[in-house]
């Protein structure tokens, strides 16, 4: 299923930039930026609670904010995209 993950993560201290850096490098492991802080990840049930999980560890929940939109397997006909498009599909083969 496709999962959009967006983040606020508060970078008025150092530790609030590190934060931001490890959510981001989280999320690149799971899927594509498609936004600053908006990612596009093709999971499963399994990675989907993992990397909330992981996520959810992260943050400071006083602060920051996470929100998850389920787009589920027929994701193609929602999603509309109009100017600079940012790197492949998420479910695009590549070729090395």
């Amino acid at each position: 299923m496709l999962v959009l993950i967006t983040y606020d993560v508060n970078t008025e201290t150092e530790a609030g930039k590190r934060r931001l850096r490890t959510v981001a490098k989280q999320c690149v492991n799971y899927g594509r930026r498609v936004q600053n802080s908006v990612f596009e990840c093709l999971l499963d049930n399994a990675q989907c609670v993992m990397l909330k999980s992981i996520l959810v560890e992260i943050i400071d929940e006083e602060v920051d904010s996470l929100r998850f939109y389920y787009l589920g397997n027929n994701y193609k006909t929602k999603i509309e995209h109009i100017g600079v498009n940012r790197g492949i599909a998420a479910d695009s083969t590549l070729i090395f």
